[in-house]
Formats: C-alpha cells, sequence, structure tokens
C-alpha cells in the first residue's frame, strides 16, 4: 500500500522501517479527537473558501460513518498506514473519494497530533477532576463523622502527638486538593490550539485560526508556528500532576497497610477491596493498597521518559515525538485506576475507635503537653522538655505509664505539679489545648471541613 506521504519514493519501506515507525496500536484511541479535530479544520476550509460546501458535506458525511465504524468495532486499523491520522484519512477517501484527498490541505501531522492530543487531554482532565473531587468528599465525609475520635500522631513512625482522627483525613484531602490545583494548571496550559501551524512555518492559504479554535472550544491559540508543533510542556504538566498525585496515593496508602496490620488494628478494610493468601488461610492482604503504591514508580518513570525525550531536540518536530504518548497515556489510566482504587477502600473502611484510643493511651504522646504545662508556671522551656524526658525515663524503667504515676511521684521532679496535671496528661484533652490555626482541636477541624466543602463545590 502506497504511503500517503510516499510521493517522492521509489522503494517502498523496509519491514523494520514500517515496524518501528507504527504506532497505531497505541494511538488509536485518539480517533474521536481526530476525527473532531478534522470536522472542524473542514468547516474552517470551507468558511475561508478553500474548499466547497459539496466536499465539505462530504467530508463532514465520511467522517461520521468513520467514527460510527469504529465505534461498533467495524473499522481495520492497518499497520502499513502508521498511524489513526492516516488510517482515518484513507478511509475516508475510500468513503469520499476526492474530497477526501482535500482534507488535508493546509495542516501537517505536526498540528494535527498536537490538537488530539491537546483534546484528548482536556477529555481526560474532566474525569480525572470529577474522580479527584469525589476522593476528596468521601476524605472529608470520613473526617465528619469521627470528629470525636483522637489517635496517635507519629513523626519518625514513632507516637508524637495526639491527633484527632478526623484531622489525619483532613490532612490527605488537603493534599489531594493541591492536585486539583495542578491538574486545573495542567488544563489552562493544554488549552490552547496548535492547529493551522502546519509543519513548522504556518500554511499558504488564508486560512482563520480563530474558526477552528472555537469549534474546538480552545481557550488560547498558539501564536508561534513553530513551538505549536514542538510544544510537548502541556503533556509533562499532566505527567507531573500524575506523579504528585499518585505520590499522595502512595503515603497514604502505605497508612492504610500499616493501620489494617494486626499490629495497628486502627481500621479494617473491606473484604471487597482485600484478597488471601494461596497457602496461609488467616491472611487478608491490603493489595489494592499495595497496588496504588506500586504503581507510583511506573507513573514516575513515564514522566522522566518525556523530559529525556524532549531534552535533546531542536526545533521544530522530531519523530522522537512519536513516544510521547503510551506515557501520557499510561499514566493517565494508571491515575484513574489508583484514584478509583483509593475510593473504594475508603468507602468500605471501618474505624476501630476503641483501638484507637487505647492505641493513644499506652505511650507517652502527651510529653510535650506535660513540658508546656511546666513553661506555662513559668520553668525555662528547655528545663520543661528535661523534666518531661526524666519522667518518660522513670516510666519506662519502673514499668509505669503517665496515668499511673501518683501526685507525690510526679512532684519529685518538679514543684510546679498541681493536681490538674491529671487532665493535662489525658491524650483525649490535649488536642483541645491547641490554639493555632489549623491545629487539631475540633473548632480548628470543623473550620477545614468547612473550607474543604467549599473548595468541592467550586469545583464541581
Amino acid at each position: 500500500m502506497k504511503k500517503l506521504w510516499g510521493g517522492r519514493f521509489d522503494d517502498k519501506p523496509s519491514d523494520i522501517t514500517e515496524r518501528i515507525s507504527v504506532s497505531v496500536h497505541y494511538d488509536k484511541r485518539l480517533y474521536k479527537q481526530d476525527i473532531r479535530g478534522s470536522k472542524a479544520h473542514a468547516e474552517m476550509l470551507n468558511k475561508c473558501g478553500i474548499i466547497s460546501n459539496e466536499d465539505f458535506e462530504q467530508i463532514k458525511k465520511g467522517l461520521s460513518l468513520i467514527e460510527d465504524e469504529i465505534d461498533a468495532g467495524k473499522f481495520e486499523f492497518k499497520r502499513s498506514l502508521e498511524d489513526v491520522h492516516m488510517n482515518i484519512e484513507s478511509r475516508l477517501t475510500e468513503l469520499v473519494g476526492d474530497a477526501g484527498k482535500r482534507l488535508h490541505t493546509a495542516r501537517s501531522r505536526n498540528d494535527q497530533v498536537a490538537t488530539d492530543t491537546r483534546l484528548y487531554i482536556k477529555d481526560e482532565i474532566i474525569e480525572i477532576k470529577a474522580l479527584l473531587i469525589n476522593l476528596i468528599s468521601i476524605l472529608v465525609e470520613t473526617a465528619e463523622n469521627n470528629t470525636e475520635v483522637v489517635m496517635p500522631g507519629y513523626t519518625h513512625l514513632q507516637v508524637a502527638q495526639p491527633v484527632r482522627f478526623s484531622h489525619h483525613m483532613l490532612a490527605h484531602a488537603w493534599a489531594l486538593s493541591r492536585d486539583l490545583k495542578r491538574l486545573l494548571f495542567a488544563l489552562d496550559i493544554t488549552d490552547s490550539s496548535p492547529l493551522g501551524a502546519g509543519a513548522l512555518a504556518g500554511v499558504n492559504y488564508s486560512t482563520d485560526r480563530t474558526i477552528t479554535q472555537k469549534l474546538l472550544d480552545f481557550k488560547f491559540i498558539n501564536m508561534n508556528s513553530m513551538d505549536c508543533v514542538a510544544d510537548r510542556d502541556y503533556m509533562l504538566d499532566v505527567l507531573y500532576f500524575c506523579s504528585v498525585c499518585a505520590m499522595h496515593l502512595s503515603r497514604f496508602s502505605e497508612e492504610l497497610i500499616l493501620w489494617s496490620s494486626s499490629e495497628f488494628r486502627f481500621i479494617r478494610l473491606s473484604d471487597k477491596v482485600t484478597t488471601g493468601s494461596s497457602i496461609m488461610p488467616q491472611k487478608k492482604n491490603p493489595d489494592l493498597a499495595e497496588l496504588i503504591r506500586g504503581k507510583t514508580g511506573r507513573v514516575y518513570g513515564n514522566m522522566i521518559a518525556l523530559f529525556t525525550v524532549l531534552k535533546g531536540l531542536p526545533l521544530a518536530y522530531n519523530r522522537d515525538l512519536q513516544e510521547d504518548k503510551e506515557s501520557l497515556f499510561d499514566s493517565i489510566d494508571t491515575i484513574k485506576l489508583s484514584i478509583e482504587a483509593m475510593i473504594e477502600m475508603l468507602k468500605e473502611m471501618t474505624v476501630n475507635k476503641e483501638r484507637l484510643k487505647q492505641a493513644v493511651f499506652s505511650n507517652y504522646s502527651t510529653a510535650t503537653d506535660l513540658a508546656d504545662y511546666l513553661a506555662r508556671k513559668g520553668l525555662p522551656f528547655r528545663e520543661a522538655h528535661e523534666v518531661s524526658g526524666s519522667i518518660v525515663k522513670f516510666c519506662e524503667t519502673n514499668g509505669k505509664d503517665f496515668f499511673s504515676l501518683t501526685l507525690e511521684e510526679i512532684k519529685k521532679f518538679s514543684d510546679c505539679f498541681e493536681s490538674d496535671i491529671v487532665e493535662i496528661i489525658n491524650p483525649e484533652n490535649s488536642t483541645e489545648r491547641k490554639l493555632s490555626l489549623g491545629s487539631t482541636s475540633l473548632s480548628e477541624v470543623r473550620k477545614q471541613i468547612i473550607e474543604l466543602k467549599n473548595i468541592i463545590e467550586k469545583n464541581r
């Protein structure tokens, strides 16, 4: 089969040239965007007097027939035609004759593929945005249902201070709200039409790029024809969003894995989102969380892969850019799947409130409260810190905890201690002594819930 670009060639491509050049096996997913872009381009050509009304109607009808064929699984994508663009154009010519051959007037595959991928990303961002908002909403709902539950907070994976379980859930919600901002930034960067730039220098026809911009619902037009076809920054922005969001999901997954273990027992994951062992009957494995965590590395790799493809390319278009799509498609598919999996886990998650209470009382999480108590009594904080540490050391040596100490025992460490110290070392009281904005106190948690609900509502 003769290539659509084969006019100056005597010999057909070798088998290896064809095999290394082909991309239709993965870029065929762009068919709807390609057809939409081609219809808009044909309409612009018609309005500018470059093709006739009859040609335009035939092109439009032929493209609709092709879309129906692909939707129905009746379209044959041919490897010899390399990509989705030439497969569709070849079939169009079969259907409508010379009119199909006129479609490619005043455009190149270079601006065509850039248009298709931008349209594809815009469509995908709408879906990802809905998933992200759903996930943030579930986290806010989980927080709202557990505002009274106190748990150990950790640094270095060591018990640090008491926090509300709701505060911990909202920490993840805030991280995802930043991901939402990154996603919308990527949308803004992507929302610029390259169609009509041609191969790199522009086209030799009096076209009107604003027509295709409006028909394809782009906010902007790329103003430099070389930059149009060489730019893949918008893909990097999407891949960066995917990487950061995957990292946030991975960190949360790690906590769910720990918390659902028999050592922690802070939460219980549903049978629907866990798996068993082929040899150990008692096992209930948090596979979804582990897979989310594992897929993060691949998402990172996709971003680095595209950076590496781009780093040495001179302007304008180079065939290396064919390598942009598999990374993009894979990361978008992966982040959507990961968000959906996290939503499913959280929807079915049970919070073990009694175990959390037991955990927060079985350590020295209020040691800082104890030091602050002494500081408010006038002891310099560094001395108060040392006294509190000495009490912890005494308890560890003598098999005690804060709650089994008598007032006489604790006063041996400082005369500043009075009977109200019992309330100070109670972890359930600790969170309400946090007075700063954004803290784990109930009032601040409720403020966060309201603010996040506003973000959700604004972005629905």
